[in-house]
């Protein structure tokens, strides 16, 4: 099977494209990858780096955008779809898989207009921009949470399949007893916000757990500011870093993780067993990881605190409690554990070959 894959940006669209191709690729050695993406998205730094072929196309996103800068676009979107077109007639796809993100939208319609099966998958609770706009089209809908009920999907169409996380997440064993790590990251660009209330929060942190570790990731722009930030405060940046390529180790070493609420980072908290700190961010479309973080805050894997809320003393006091509270850790945990869906992958899978052109 020929698949390629459309979308990115963010972590949050392409980390669960990455796991259905490599999981293709293990199962198939004949099968052939294809994402498509832009050279700004975070898929023109990862993928090369995971050794898997990426081609791209010139745009970006609509979303928040009025109806005369939308018109504006209009010529780019077009462009953006014969690239697209083009893309098609080399590689020859039977299946397309849109993910989000801005490079998903063009690659769909070009999919619709070749005639080539595609199916849309959907991390987060609210349906995106673009998927929710071309779920119409599309042979299949996949879900990684049920349908809320307030938006109408086609029954026939629509599976809730989960959402694959990367390699290595489901083998991160239990929370370990040793040194207690906190983990702190707003998605795979940062998150300014998380990144203050850290800082701020650190001095009265360290009187509440003098032994605590915090592997950090700050995202790209905003690493140089926090290494100062915490170098003005005497400590170490050995565990700060702009992107942690291997997520699943720092989970391993994680008791307690502080992040946005996005529906990938969800699911390898499930997939983990690691309790958290929710932190939406406020301006989501939707407010979708607020509707995403719900989820499990009310199961009771996770807290949620709005951005709004924050201060360096609740901050503090929250953290400070739950890493003195191991027993509360591991219910947390637990819970998380048994809300995840280690055959998130597969059943996408399975989708994909089920709609795919034969022969």
């Amino acid at each position: 099977m020929r698949m390629l894959l459309a979308g990115g940006g963010t972590g949050g669209h392409l980390f669960p494209a990455v796991a259905l191709a490599q999981r293709l690729l293990e199962t198939d050695t004949t099968a052939q990858v294809l994402f498509v993406g832009t050279e700004n998205g975070i898929e023109a730094t990862v993928l090369p780096e995971l050794d898997l072929p990426l081609e791209t196309i010139e745009i970006s996103g609509i979303a928040g955008r009025g109806w005369l800068e939308r018109l504006r676009i209009a010529p780019a979107l077009l462009k953006s779809v014969r690239q697209s077109l083009a893309i098609f007639k080399k590689f020859q796809p039977d299946v397309v898989v849109g993910v989000g993100g801005y490079a998903s939208g063009p690659a769909l319609l070009a999919a619709r207009l070749a005639g080539v099966p595609f199916l849309i998958h959907e991390q987060n609770a609210e349906f995106g921009l673009t998927n929710r706009f071309l779920s119409r089209w599309a042979q299949r809908i996949c879900l990684s949470f049920p349908p809320a009920g307030n938006r109408p999907l086609p029954p026939e169409r629509t599976v809730v399949t989960g959402n694959p996380v990367r390699h290595g997440m489901t083998a991160v064993g239990p929370i370990p007893s040793e040194e207690r790590t906190l983990l702190v990251f707003g998605g795979s660009r940062g998150a300014q916000a998380i990144n203050d209330a850290v800082v701020a929060a650190i001095p009265a942190l360290r009187q509440l757990c003098p032994d605590l570790r915090i592997i950090h990731q700050t995202g790209s722009s905003d690493y140089e500011r926090v290494a100062a930030a915490y170098a003005a405060l005497g400590l170490s940046t050995k565990d700060l870093s702009p992107f942690l390529q291997d997520m699943a180790s720092a989970y391993a070493q994680t008791h307690l993780v502080l992040c946005r609420a996005g529906a990938t980072t969800l699911a390898e908290l499930t997939a983990t067993g690691r309790p958290a700190i929710l932190i939406p961010y406020p301006y989501a479309t939707a407010d979708h990881q607020t509707v995403n973080a719900r989820i499990l805050a009310e199961q009771g894997a996770a807290l949620l605190l709005p951005q709004s809320e924050i201060s360096s003393a609740t901050l503090a006091t929250l953290l400070g409690n739950l890493l003195n509270d191991r027993p509360t850790l591991l219910r947390m945990g637990a819970i998380a554990r048994s809300l995840g869906q280690p055959a998130a992958v597969d059943k996408l899978l399975a989708e994909c070959h089920s709609i795919a052109r034969k022969g």
